[in-house]
């Protein structure tokens, strides 16, 4: 689903004109951006029945080019991931 099937969705379930679906979603995507901005390496953000997000700190270690097969060193850097709240799994049938 692209952002603009999710605000039409939106607009639809909501009874919502475009516009105003768009800059809620805006303001929801926003807050989320900005609040894993200030978010350090280990840390959380969890809403609600949605699930967490997670920033995970990855370190610095040796991998191999795949095309020469030399070895060379990968950065550390971070990584964000998301575990679904469980009511999240059960509205998509996984649990």
């Amino acid at each position: 689903m692209s952002k603009s099937d999710f605000i039409l969705a939106v607009a639809k379930k909501g009874d919502l004109p475009k516009a105003e679906a768009k800059r809620v979603i805006e303001l929801v995507f926003g807050t989320i951006e900005a609040s894993l901005k200030q978010i350090k390496g280990g840390g959380k953000l969890p809403i609600g029945n949605f699930g967490v997000f997670t920033v995970a700190k990855r370190p610095a270690r040796m991998g191999r080019n795949p095309r020469t097969g030399e070895a060379i060193k990968i950065k550390a850097s971070k990584k964000l991931r998301f575990r679904p709240a469980k009511t999240l799994k059960t509205a998509a049938g996984i649990v």
